[in-house]
């Protein structure tokens, strides 16, 4: 299977997307490809990638979010592979409000399993489509930001976009 890959600049550095047939693979803020295909299920790994200049709809969603509109971008469609409560914990992240942050103990209720705490961070820590599926709304229970792949810079800022 054949995949597109574009790298977007973006206030937070370069943002780049693989996607297959306008669907989002994975994502970050890295210009490697490589940072992106380790967190792809090997089933979904492309056997070949090119370069395009845009994705559509999927470039627009990430434009709309640093003009301000978080909402396009959990219509981007995205296909993760794993387990039954990691696929729903993808999922619920993309019901949490932009703006309300909830936290990983609030995260793990939220995916059905108030006590699989580490369950919910491990989804974080294991989503490949950052921005689209935003693990960035997840803080830890004292305030503080916690973890975040693409570093604390980014996830501060993706986080103060969304509370403006």
């Amino acid at each position: 299977m054949k995949a597109q890959l574009l790298e977007m600049s973006t206030p937070d550095g370069p943002f780049t997307i693989l996607a297959r047939d306008g669907v989002v693979l994975a994502s970050g803020w890295t210009a490697s490809l490589a940072d992106l295909t380790g967190q792809v299920h090997p089933g979904l790994r492309p056997d070949a990638v090119e370069e395009v200049r845009e994705l559509g709809s999927i470039s627009s969603a990430v434009e709309a979010f640093y003009s301000g509109d978080p909402v396009p971008a959990m219509a981007v469609p995205v296909l993760q592979q794993s387990g039954p409560f990691r696929a729903r914990a993808w999922d619920v992240l993309r019901e949490v409000k932009p703006g309300f942050p909830v936290t990983y103990s609030e995260y793990a209720a939220l995916a059905g399993n108030p006590r699989a705490v580490r369950a919910a961070a491990s989804a974080c820590a294991f989503n490949a489509a950052a921005l689209f599926v935003p693990c960035h709304r997840v803080i830890r229970t004292d305030g503080s930001l916690g973890g975040f792949r693409w570093g604390l810079r980014v996830k501060e800022s993706l986080l103060a976009r969304e509370a403006a």
